[in-house]
C-alpha cells in the first residue's frame, strides 16, 4: 500500500502554493488599499505583485532538487517539468503587464486571480503523469479561462466567446473523461506507466480504439486543432485582448506538452503506422489526418480573414497542425524542437497581441484595414510586428524559420527514407508558403498603403513599448542563436529520462 509523504508533497507543490497565496495577496490589496484607484493604477499594482510571485515561483523551481515523484508520477518534480512551469511563469507576467494599460472591466483583482489560478492549474498538469490529476487540472484550467473570455461584460462579443468556449469545453472534456475511464477500466490504474505497460505486447481493441479517438478529440479542443476548433476565432475576437493573449500562449504551451506525454508515454505500444504499405491501427494514423486538416483548413481560411484576430486564430490552427508533427516522429529531437516551436510561437503571439492593444485602443477597431499606414504612425510598433509577423510567417533569421526547420529536421531523422514522413514535411512547406501571402497582407498594410488623411501619430505607453520590443528582441535573438533555449531543453529532456 502506498503511503503518501507529506513533506515531500509539500516540497513538490511550494510553487503552486506561491502562486495561490500570490492570487489571494492581489485581490485582498485591491479590495483594500486601491478599490477607488483608478483602473490602470490597480492594474499596474495587480500586475507587479502577481508578477513578484511569479519571479518567486521561477526561483523556488531554480533552487529545486533536480527529481522527484510522488505515489508513481501523481506529481513529478523534474528539469522537464521545472523548464515548462518557468515558461509558463514567464508568459503569465507578460500577460499581466499587457492588461495594465486595459479598460475592460473595474474588477481588476478578480481577473488576476483567475489568471494566475489558470497559471497554478496548468503548472500541475504539466507536472503531472497521472490520469486523474491531469484531468482536474485541465478543468482547473478551462473553467478559469471560460471566465476570462467572458470578463469584458460591455461587449456582447465577449459573452458570446464565453458561452461557446464553454459549451464546446464541456463537450470535449466529455470526450476526454469518458476516454480516461475507458484507459482505467483496459489497465486499472491512472498512471501513464502502468497504461502502458498493460497496453505494450496487446493487438489494439476497439475499446482501445475508442479511448484513442476520445482523447485526441478532447486534446484537440485544448490545442484548437481542427476539426475541433470551433471555439477559437470567436473566442480570440471577442475575449478581452489579455486573455486571447493568455489562451493563445499559455494554455497551448501546456496542452501541447501534456498532449505529448499523454500519447507518447500512455499510449506506448499502440503508436501504429499511417504508411500506405505498412497501415496500422493506432493513434499516428489519427494525428496525421488531423495535423493535415489543420493546416490545409487554417492557412487557408486565414487567407479571406480581414479580422486580424481571426486571422492570428486560424493561423494558431495551421500551426497546430505543424506542431502535431513532433508527435508523429515521437523522439526526443521532435519533443525538443516541439518545445522550442511552442515557445517561440508563443513570443510572436504575445508580440502581435501586444502590438493590438495600442491600435485597437486608438482606432477601436482590430481589421487589418485600419493598420493602413501603421508605419508612419508608430514606427516602433510597426518594426515589432514585423517582425512578430515574419516570425510566425518562418522567415530567417528569426525564431520561427528555426522552430519550423528544427521540426521538419527531427520528422526527417525519425523515419529515413520513409515517404509518408517526406510527404507530410514537403506537404507542411507547402502550406508555409501559402500562409505567407496572408501574413505579408498585413505587413503590406502597415508599410505600403498610405494612412487616412486625418491620421496622427499613435500613442502607447511606455510599459507596453517595452513589454513589445523585449519579445521582438526575443525572437531575433532565439532566431540568431537557438542553442540559448535549445540546449537547456535538450539537457532537460535527457536529465528527465524521457
Amino acid at each position: 500500500m502506498n503511503v503518501i509523504n507529506y513533506g515531500q508533497l509539500l516540497q513538490l507543490i511550494w510553487p503552486e502554493i506561491i502562486l495561490t497565496v500570490t492570487a489571494l495577496l492581489v485581490v485582498a490589496i485591491d479590495l483594500l488599499f486601491f478599490r477607488n484607484s483608478r483602473v490602470r493604477v490597480r492594474f499596474l499594482v495587480a500586475a507587479t505583485i502577481g508578477s513578484a510571485g511569479c519571479v518567486a515561483a521561477i526561483i523556488k523551481l531554480l533552487l529545486a532538487s533536480a527529481q522527484g515523484s510522488l505515489l508513481d508520477g501523481i506529481l513529478l518534480s523534474n528539469p522537464l517539468t521545472h523548464l515548462v512551469q518557468i515558461a509558463l511563469l514567464v508568459i503569465t507576467s507578460v500577460t499581466l503587464f499587457l492588461s495594465v494599460d486595459s479598460t475592460f472591466t473595474a474588477h481588476v483583482s478578480e481577473f488576476v486571480l483567475l489568471l494566475l489560478l489558470a497559471t497554478t492549474g496548468m503548472m500541475f498538469l504539466v507536472g503531472s503523469q497521472d490520469l486523474l490529476v491531469i484531468f482536474i487540472s485541465l478543468e482547473l484550467l478551462s473553467l478559469s479561462v471560460y471566465i476570462l473570455a467572458g470578463f469584458d461584460k460591455r461587449s456582447v462579443r465577449s459573452s458570446e466567446a464565453a458561452l461557446k468556449y464553454f459549451l464546446f469545453g464541456g463537450m470535449s472534456a466529455a470526450f476526454m473523461l469518458f476516454g480516461f475511464s475507458l484507459l482505467y477500466g483496459f489497465s486499472n490504474s491512472t498512471s501513464l506507466t502502468r497504461i502502458a505497460s498493460a497496453i505494450h505486447g496487446q493487438p489494439l481493441n476497439p475499446i482501445l480504439i475508442i479511448a484513442i479517438v476520445t482523447t485526441v478529440i478532447g486534446f484537440g479542443f485544448k490545442i484548437a486543432a481542427a476539426p475541433f476548433h470551433f471555439w477559437a476565432p470567436d473566442v480570440y475576437q471577442g475575449a478581452p485582448l489579455p486573455s486571447t493573449a493568455f489562451i493563445a500562449s499559455g494554455s497551448k504551451v501546456a496542452s501541447f506538452f501534456i498532449f505529448f506525454q499523454v500519447l507518447v508515454l500512455g499510449f506506448a505500444g499502440a503508436e501504429g503506422s499511417a504508411s500506405l504499405l505498412h497501415f496500422q491501427s493506432g493513434w499516428i494514423p489519427v494525428l496525421v489526418v488531423v495535423a493535415v486538416i489543420s493546416m490545409l483548413l487554417g492557412n487557408v481560411v486565414a487567407i479571406v480573414q480581414t479580422s486580424l484576430r481571426r486571422l492570428l486564430a486560424y493561423s494558431a490552427i495551421a500551426h497546430a497542425g505543424y506542431m502535431l508533427l513532433a508527435f508523429v516522429a515521437h523522439t526526443q529531437q521532435s519533443l525538443a524542437s516541439l518545445l522550442y516551436y511552442v515557445a517561440t510561437y508563443a513570443l510572436a503571439t504575445l508580440g502581435v497581441l501586444g502590438v493590438l492593444a495600442v491600435t485597437e485602443k486608438q482606432l477601436g477597431n482590430d481589421t487589418i484595414h485600419d493598420l493602413a499606414g501603421l508605419s508612419r504612425r508608430a514606427p516602433f510598433l510597426s518594426l515589432c510586428l514585423a517582425i512578430f509577423v515574419l516570425s510566425l510567417a518562418g522567415i530567417p533569421p528569426l525564431s520561427g524559420f528555426f522552430a519550423k526547420f528544427l521540426l521538419f529536421s527531427a520528422l526527417l531523422a525519425a523515419g529515413p527514407g520513409s515517404k509518408l514522413l517526406l510527404w507530410l514535411v514537403i506537404f507542411a512547406i507547402g502550406m508555409s508558403a501559402v500562409s505567407l501571402f496572408y501574413y505579408l497582407r498585413i505587413l503590406k498594410r502597415v508599410y505600403v498603403a498610405d494612412p487616412p488623411a486625418e491620421a496622427g501619430e499613435i500613442e502607447s505607453s511606455l510599459l507596453l513599448r517595452v513589454i513589445v520590443g523585449l519579445l521582438a528582441g526575443g525572437v531575433v535573438v532565439l532566431g540568431c542563436a537557438p542553442d540559448l533555449i535549445l540546449t537547456q531543453i535538450l539537457n532537460a529532456i535527457h536529465a528527465s529520462g524521457f
